[in-house]
C-alpha cells in the first residue's frame, strides 16, 4: 500500500538566498532526492526582475511576510517594517540589490567565539566559489565562475561624483573594491544584478536546478510545523495555498534544514517545541526541547536618513514622473541607461565615527532622490538626495517570539532599536558626518536646503530623536538561531549548524550569525549557504 507521506533525502524550508543555494549543491551530485519549500508563489511577476521594482515589491503582500516590529522607545513608539521576501528567492528578490560581504574582523571574531572553521580566511573560499566578479584586475578576493553575477553600479552623474569628490575631500578614500582587501572607502556600490535584470538566488542557483529529476519545488507550501521521533526530526507538515488548505507530510531520510530566515526559523522551531520552555508553555506549544536561545539575540541595522532639496542636478524624483519615465521606460527597454536600473542606493560609504577605531563602524548611503515621510514606496516632487546611515555592529539585542502556536500567526518582533547607549552615541557622530558631507565644496553648489531633520534640529538630543522619529530597519535581521558551543546558552547550532540537542536538524541562514556583520546579510548569507552545504554533504569540516 502506498503511503500518503512522500520522502525525500533531504528537505529544505524556504527558497530565499540560502535555501537557493542549498536545493542546488544537494542536487547537484544526482544521488540525493531534495525538496524545498517556498510559502510563497514563483517569481513571475516583472517587478521582480527590474532593478528599480523594489520600491513596489517591498510593499506588496504576494511577494513579502508584510512583518512588522513591536513599537519601542527607540523608535519613539512606531512599529517598523520588517520586509521578508515570501517567493522563490526569498528576500534576495525584492531587497536593494546591494553586494557587501562585510570586514575580515567580523568573521575572525565568529570563529573566537567558539567556531572553528568560520574566521575569514575559512570562508573566503565560499564567497569566491558562488560569485562571478570581474570589473577590476585584482581576483585574490573574488569570484570568477560562481552562478551569482555581481556587478558594479554603471550610473555616473554630476550630483553622486560631487558626492564622491566631497568625501574625498574629507579623507575618505575612493575604493576599487569594497569587497576586497578592506572595505573602508566610498565606492558605487556592487549589486546582484545581470545586464538589466536582478539576479536573485532564484534566479542564479534554483532556475538552473529546477530541470534535476532528483529536485522538487513546492510554492505556496506554508509549513506548519516539524515532526519528531522522540529527539530526532523526521520531516515537516505543510499547507498549501494558505490556512484552510488540507495539511500535508514530507518525511527527511537524511536530514531536515530551516533556511526560512532569521524570523521564520525561530518561528518555526518554536511551534514545533523548540525553544525556552516557559515561553512555549506560556503561549499553549508543547515542549519538545527546551533550548532557550532560539528567537533570542535577534540584531538589525537601524538607519536613520537626512534629505536635501537641490537645484541644478536631475534626481530621480525629476525623471519618475510624467514625460521623463516615459523616456526612462523606452531607454530601460533599449537596453540604454535608465533610473529603472536603479536600487534604493547609489554610492556606499564605509568609515569610522572616530579615528581611535581600527575599522569602519559606519555605512553611509547615497541615494540620488527622495521619498515622502513615511511613505517608502513613494518619491517626493521636487529634486532632492539622501544620506542614510546606520551603525556597523549595533549592541542592542532583541527577540522573536511566537505568539501562539498558530503557524499563521506572526510572532512578536522586538529589535530594541538604540536601546545600547554605543548605538546612541554612534548613530549621532553619524548623523554630523552626514551634515559635514553635505556642506563640502564639491556637493554645497547643489544643495538648496535640507529638509530632513532640517537646520532647526542642532542639539544631540534633537538629532537623536530625529533618528528615533524618522529611522527604519535596513532589514538585516539576523542571529535569532546563534551558532556556538554546546554549553553556550546563547546559542541555537553548533559550528556545523546541527541544531543542540536535536538530531537530523539543521538551521542554515542569516539567523544562525553570532554576531552582526558589517554589511548587507544577503552575501553572508549565500556564504552561509555555500558552506552548509558542504558540511551536510561531509565536505568541510
Amino acid at each position: 500500500m502506498k503511503s500518503d507521506v512522500d520522502t525525500y533525502d533531504y528537505v529544505i524550508v524556504g527558497a530565499g538566498s540560502a535555501g537557493c543555494i542549498l536545493a542546488n549543491r544537494l542536487s547537484s551530485c544526482g544521488k540525493f532526492s531534495v525538496c524545498v519549500l517556498e510559502a510563497g508563489p514563483k517569481d513571475w511577476h516583472p517587478m521582480l526582475y527590474i532593478p528599480a521594482g523594489f520600491i513596489k515589491t517591498l510593499v506588496n503582500p504576494s511577494f513579502n511576510w508584510m512583518y512588522s516590529s513591536e513599537p519601542s522607545a527607540g523608535t519613539n513608539g512606531r512599529p517598523i517594517p520588517a520586509p521578508r521576501g515570501k517567493v522563490l528567492g526569498g528576500s534576495s528578490s525584492i531587497n536593494g540589490m546591494g553586494f557587501n560581504r562585510g570586514q575580515k574582523m567580523d568573521f575572525d571574531v565568529w570563529a573566537q567565539k567558539g567556531n572553528p572553521g568560520w574566521s575569514y580566511d575559512d570562508i573566503l573560499p565560499y564567497f569566491r566559489r558562488f560569485e562571478t566578479y570581474k570589473s577590476h584586475d585584482d581576483q585574490s578576493y573574488r569570484g570568477s565562475k560562481g552562478e551569482m553575477t555581481i556587478t558594479d553600479l554603471d550610473w555616473i552623474d554630476p550630483l553622486c561624483e560631487a558626492y564622491i569628490k566631497g568625501a574625498e575631500s574629507m579623507g575618505i578614500p575612493r575604493n576599487a573594491d569594497y569587497n576586497g582587501k578592506t572595505q573602508e572607502g566610498i565606492s558605487y556600490l556592487q549589486r546582484t544584478v545581470r545586464g538589466r535584470f536582478r539576479m536573485s538566488a532564484a534566479r542564479a542557483f534554483l532556475n538552473p536546478a529546477k530541470k534535476r529529476s532528483n529536485l522538487r519545488v513546492i510554492t505556496n507550501a506554508h509549513v506548519t510545523r516539524i515532526t519528531f521521533d522522540g529527539s530526532c526530526a523526521t520531516g515537516i507538515c505543510y499547507k498549501l495555498g494558505g490556512s484552510n488548505g488540507t495539511e500535508r507530510r514530507i518525511q527527511a531520510g537524511k536530514e531536515l534544514i530551516l533556511a526560512a530566515g532569521a524570523i521564520g526559523s525561530p518561528h518555526l522551531l518554536q511551534i514545533s517545541g523548540v525553544g525556552a520552555a516557559d515561553h512555549l508553555s506560556k503561549i499553549g506549544c508543547d515542549v519538545r526541547h527546551n533550548l532557550p536561545a532560539v528567537g533570542a539575540n535577534l540584531q538589525d541595522h537601524y538607519a536613520t536618513r537626512l534629505t536635501y532639496r537641490v537645484h541644478g542636478a536631475d534626481t530621480i524624483n525629476n525623471r519618475a514622473r510624467g514625460l521623463p519615465l516615459f523616456t526612462e521606460i523606452v531607454k530601460y527597454c533599449f537596453g540604454k541607461k535608465s533610473i529603472l536600473q536603479l536600487g534604493p542606493t547609489a554610492i556606499f560609504c564605509f568609515l569610522k565615527s572616530n579615528e581611535s577605531l581600527t575599522d569602519p563602524d559606519i555605512q553611509i548611503n547615497f541615494t540620488p532622490g527622495t521619498h515622502q515621510h513615511g511613505m517608502q514606496s513613494t518619491l517626493e516632487k521636487q529634486a532632492g538626495f539622501t544620506l542614510a546611515t546606520w551603525q556597523h555592529r549595533p549592541e542592542s539585542f532583541g527577540y522573536v517570539r511566537a505568539k501562539s502556536p498558530n503557524p499563521f500567526q506572526h510572532p512578536e518582533i522586538q529589535p530594541n532599536y538604540l536601546a545600547a547607549e554605543t548605538d546612541r552615541r554612534v548613530i549621532l557622530s553619524a548623523i554630523k558626518i552626514c551634515r559635514r558631507l553635505a556642506q563640502t565644496d564639491a556637493l554645497r553648489p547643489f544643495v538648496s536646503e535640507e529638509t530632513f531633520p532640517g537646520a532647526a534640529c542642532q542639539t544631540d538630543d534633537e538629532l537623536l530623536n530625529s533618528a528615533r522619529e524618522i529611522g527604519q530597519s535596513i532589514y538585516h535581521l539576523m542571529g535569532t538561531c546563534r551558532m556556538g558551543r554546546r554549553e553556550d546558552q546563547s546559542s541555537v547550532v553548533d559550528e556545523k549548524l546541527r541544531v543542540h540537542g536535536i538530531k537530523n536538524l539543521r538551521v542554515i541562514d542569516a539567523s544562525i550569525m553570532p554576531t552582526m556583520v558589517s554589511a548587507n546579510l544577503n552575501a553572508a548569507a549565500m556564504m552561509i549557504a555555500e558552506k552548509g552545504a558542504d558540511m551536510v554533504l561531509g565536505k568541510s569540516t
